[in-house]
C-alpha cells in the first residue's frame, strides 16, 4: 500500500508542471455582471456604491472540477471623477486553488452627446495554492518545486478602457499583465499568463415594456485557444431579465435575473456542456447577488444600463 502511495504521489508531482500550464482562468456566464474583476475602467460607471457576490460551479459531477466565487465592490467619488474598485476571487480546480486580491482605481472623461471614456488601473496580488493535505504528504514534505511555486503571494497590475454612451459600450482590458513562468528540471510551468478581454454590447429598445441586450466576451490568453461568448438577453418591464449564452466549443446556457427592487439584484444560470466532457458532467451553475447603496450620488444622471 505503500508502494502504491508513493506512486501515485509520483504521479502527481510530475504531472503538477502540466496541470498548472493549462490552468483554466475563471470564467462566467453572468459575466456582464461582473465587468470589475477584468476591467478597472467600469469601476464607479454604475454611478453608485456597488457590491456583488457571485458562486460558480462548473462541470458538476467531476471530481476536482472548477469552483469559483468572487466578491466585489465599486463606487463612483463625483467630485474627481473617479471611481475606485476591490475584487477578490477564489478559485478552485482539483488540488489546486487560486486566490485574487485587488483593488481598481478609474477615471472618467465626460463628452459631448453624453460620451463617457473611463481608464482604470488594476493592483494587488494572486496567490497560488495546494490542498494542504498534499503539502504535509511525508513525500512531499521540503520539495524545492513546490516550495518555490505555491503558496506565495505574487503582484501584479493591469489595465483597461471603457467607452459608453446610452446604448451601447465598448470595453478593452487586461486585468494581469505580468506573466510569472518557473523552470524546473522536469518541465516548464506558466503559472500565470497574460489575458485580454474585448467585451461589446448594445441596448436594443422595443417598447416600454422589452427591451434587447446583445453582448459578446473574447478572451485571448497566451498559449490558450481564444474564447468567444455571445449573450442576448431580453429585459421585461424593467424587472425581469431573460436570456440565452453560447460559448463557442464549449457550452450553451441559460440566465435569468431578477431586478426586485432599485437596490436589489440576483440572478441564475445554467450551462450545458458541450465538449468532450459532457458525458460526464450535468452542467455548470451559476449565482449572484448585486446590492446597490443609494449614494454616493453622481453629478450627472447617467445611469449604466451595463
Amino acid at each position: 500500500m505503500s508502494q502504491i502511495k508513493n506512486n501515485f504521489f509520483f504521479f502527481i508531482l510530475l504531472m503538477l508542471p502540466f496541470v498548472s500550464n493549462s490552468q483554466q482562468l475563471p470564467q462566467f456566464t453572468q459575466y456582464m455582471y461582473n465587468t470589475i474583476s477584468i476591467n478597472p475602467a467600469y469601476a464607479g460607471t454604475r454611478e453608485r456604491l456597488n457590491v456583488a457576490f457571485l458562486n460558480r460551479n462548473q462541470w458538476v459531477g467531476v471530481d476536482g472540477a472548477p469552483v469559483t466565487q468572487t466578491l466585489t465592490a465599486d463606487m463612483i467619488i463625483p467630485e474627481a471623477n473617479l471611481g475606485v474598485g476591490l475584487s477578490i476571487i477564489h478559485d478552485k480546480l482539483g488540488y489546486e486553488s487560486t486566490t485574487y486580491l485587488y483593488s481598481d482605481l478609474s477615471y472618467t472623461i465626460f463628452m459631448e452627446r453624453g460620451y463617457r471614456l473611463s481608464f482604470g488601473l488594476k493592483a494587488g496580488f494572486s496567490k497560488y495554492g495546494l490542498d494542504p493535505d498534499l503539502l504535509t504528504d511525508s513525500d512531499a514534505f521540503g520539495d524545492q518545486y513546490l516550495d518555490r511555486i505555491f503558496n506565495k503571494w505574487k503582484p501584479n497590475f493591469g489595465a483597461g478602457i471603457y467607452y459608453r454612451s446610452d446604448d451601447w459600450f465598448i470595453s478593452f482590458s487586461s486585468p494581469r499583465i505580468l506573466s510569472y513562468d518557473n523552470r524546473t528540471d522536469i518541465e516548464y510551468a506558466a503559472i500565470e499568463r497574460v489575458s485580454y478581454y474585448f467585451n461589446a454590447g448594445y441596448m436594443l429598445e422595443f417598447n416600454h415594456h422589452l427591451k434587447f441586450k446583445p453582448t459578446f466576451l473574447l478572451k485571448f490568453t497566451n498559449g490558450a485557444p481564444v474564447s468567444v461568448d455571445l449573450t442576448g438577453n431580453f429585459l421585461i418591464n424593467d424587472k425581469l431579465w431573460l436570456g440565452l449564452a453560447y460559448r463557442v466549443g464549449d457550452a450553451l446556457g441559460g440566465l435569468a435575473t431578477l431586478e426586485a427592487n432599485k437596490n436589489i439584484k440576483f440572478g441564475y444560470a445554467y450551462e450545458f456542456i458541450t465538449n468532450a466532457i459532457n458525458p460526464y458532467t450535468s452542467g455548470s451553475h451559476e449565482i449572484f447577488i448585486i446590492y446597490t447603496f443609494d449614494y454616493p450620488r453622481s453629478k450627472c444622471d447617467c445611469e449604466n444600463k451595463f
